[in-house]
């Protein structure tokens, strides 16, 4: 089905096989390595696999061939997992659509004139069209849970720093966060467990306590306190989207110790803006050479918004840093009357890639449009997770989108896995 849906750039078909019988011969003599040994995964493809090509969906990057893997690579091959090939994407991670990709658009598998959602698109379509069992993604302001709501899937932004990014190309710094994508809230939980845990040689590493994320999945989800942020995150919601997340507020209700409104710490809007600011210093600092060498090598959305980040002077991006800071070691206090913040995924549903095609100007727009319910989390660095809570009238999954506090993954898990153990959504496959 790849060759329709566009979601791998490279299928790692040898050495896949490889580690299949590697994994097999184990298993067979009693070596089982845990719940990832000889499962499928596949890898948005930003992150460094040794002596694999990681192109991150650009021309620039072509003939890229990293010699050392990521972090969280290391960490799931000594988990046993059989890692298949390196997922399409918005080139350089920097847009919502995966549309914008050296390799071609990545199709929804819902429906193929759709967008994917982005940037960890093919992950996502890989997931939700079984190519694979779960796939890693990275989030910088919507990138693992745009796409897991658009897709029909399950996706989670762990805290941020709880997950290595080293060997993983950076859009920012500040924001961004590696997480996995998988059809449901256990399967994630077994593949945070795996790529969890402080690597000092991080940008954002942090020493947190690891759970056992799958076992604390099994308490009761009741002595939970939820809460709804309503301003800002349900306005000119989609009516469809609107009535989804109603009807998976009233399952909450029943699940939940209580259910009340909550509003976030300053504004969501300034919020974005905030990171914006610091996104667009950090993506230059990182794309300065490359942009003055070869511009020509870019696609053209993402040579337009690096052109527009060089505006952005580093006294601004240096007051961004220090407000960024401020704001994620107080705003936990948002969460001194509830356990969890929900809210909508997405407030429309996805584009058709023709609009989105139409012009630069039109992809951005559309693009801003999709991620403005998920990137204050990316700014707040809060574990979010986005659960399929409905479809269209068209046929188009819906996300409900669960945050804690920082650190509180087995809340969040919890609660999704509450939800998604009452209603159905996530069985329903994609019809490709």
């Amino acid at each position: 089905m790849n060759p329709f849906l566009n979601a791998f750039i490279t299928v790692s078909a040898e050495s896949a096989l490889a580690s299949a019988r590697t994994a097999e011969a184990e298993i067979q003599r009693g070596h089982w390595r845990g719940p990832l040994h000889g499962i499928p995964i596949a890898l948005k493809d930003l992150f460094d696999t040794a002596d694999v090509r990681t192109t991150a969906a650009s021309a620039i990057f072509m003939d890229r061939v990293p010699k050392q893997d990521a972090e969280v690579v290391k960490k799931l091959k000594d988990a046993g997992a059989v890692l298949l090939g390196k997922t399409n994407m918005q080139e350089f991670a920097y847009g919502a659509t995966s549309a914008g990709s050296y390799f071609g658009a990545v199709r929804n598998p819902w429906d193929a004139a759709r967008i994917s959602g982005g940037s960890s698109g093919g992950s996502a379509v890989a997931v939700a069209a079984g190519l694979c069992f779960a796939a890693l993604g990275s989030d910088t302001a919507a990138s693992i849970r745009q796409p897991a709501a658009y897709c029909g899937i399950v996706g989670l932004k762990p805290t941020y720093g709880l997950v290595s990014a080293r060997g993983v190309i950076p859009l920012s710094w500040t924001f961004d966060h590696v997480g996995p994508l998988a059809r449901t809230v256990t399967d994630s939980a077994l593949l945070l467990q795996a790529i969890a845990g402080n690597d000092p040689a991080t940008i954002g590493g942090r020493s947190m306590l690891i759970p056992d994320y799958a076992a604390k999945l099994l308490d009761k989800a009741s002595p939970l306190r939820v809460g709804v942020a309503r301003a800002f995150f349900f306005e000119e919601l989609d009516p469809e989207i609107d009535q989804a997340v109603t009807d998976a507020l009233r399952v909450l209700k029943r699940l939940a110790a209580s259910l009340s409104d909550v509003v976030l710490p300053g504004t969501p809007q300034a919020l974005l803006d905030l990171r914006a600011t610091v996104r667009a210093r950090e993506a230059y600092e990182y794309h300065e050479a490359f942009v003055q060498k070869s511009p020509e090598l870019y696609q053209p959305e993402t040579l337009t918004r690096l052109r527009a980040d060089a505006a952005v002077n580093k006294a601004s991006y240096l007051r961004g840093r220090r407000e960024v800071e401020l704001i994620r070691q107080t705003s936990d206090a948002a969460f001194q009357s509830v356990d969890v913040i929900v809210t909508p995924t997405t407030p429309i549903p996805p584009p058709l890639l023709a609009e989105v095609g139409k012009d630069v100007e039109t992809s951005m727009t559309l693009g801003t449009q999709t991620i403005r319910n998920t990137a204050p989390f990316n700014l707040l660095g809060w574990p979010t997770i986005s659960v399929p809570c409905g479809f269209t009238s068209a046929g188009l999954p819906i996300g409900l989108q669960i945050s804690g506090p920082s650190g509180a993954e087995t809340s969040v898990l919890k609660l999704a896995r509450a939800y998604e153990q009452v209603t159905d959504w996530h069985l329903r496959r994609a019809p490709v």
